[in-house]
């Protein structure tokens, strides 16, 4: 089965001074397992781009809306655009998936309560296997709870529609 792991919204505006995503240097060094793990295994990498509007921190074209650079794309891989927190909804990744014939997406990136959630709902109710790294994916806290219960909250939810599993245990060669 072909799989490919989908990097979402891990751009330069996530990890400003003083408003850096949740364990920040721990998402990227996860991050760059798993990349590192799926280059070697000629695992297909998508990274979701979020296009904000004029203003928001990942503003289309700005140094914010870049991929932050401990994870730079490389040339094989696919870079899809996006405008709202569903990785599917008006972008080419469906598409995309089928084209390279994938059937298994490993999940990653930010926010947890957002992008990943609706993106790991949207693959499983398109009929993808679907795998969340529950290490690899961040928010920020809110008024009402901390980011570590976010995240603890949607990998328990998440189970509905995902294998939910630290990156160390997911293996793409098998």
């Amino acid at each position: 089965m072909k799989k490919a792991l989908l990097i979402i919204d891990v751009q330069n505006g996530m990890f400003t001074e003083g408003n850096e995503v949740y364990k920040s240097v721990t998402l990227l060094e996860n991050l760059n397992q798993l990349i590192n793990q799926a280059r070697s295994t000629n695992t297909s990498i998508f990274y979701i781009q979020h296009n904000g509007p004029v203003g928001h921190p990942l503003e289309y074209g700005t140094k914010g809306w870049g991929i932050h650079p401990n994870i730079s794309p490389q040339n094989q891989d696919v870079i899809i655009q996006k405008t709202t927190p569903d990785s599917f909804l008006n972008t080419t990744l469906e598409e995309e998936l089928k084209k390279h014939g994938i059937k298994h997406v490993f999940i990653t990136g930010i926010q947890t309560e957002a992008c990943v959630d609706t993106t790991c709902r949207r693959a499983f109710s398109a009929g993808y296997q679907v795998t969340l790294a529950s290490d690899t994916h961040s928010t920020w806290s809110s008024n009402e709870i901390t980011a570590q219960q976010i995240i603890n909250h949607h990998n328990t939810v998440l189970r509905w529609f995902a294998t939910v599993c630290p990156s160390h245990e997911i293996i793409f060669n098998t």
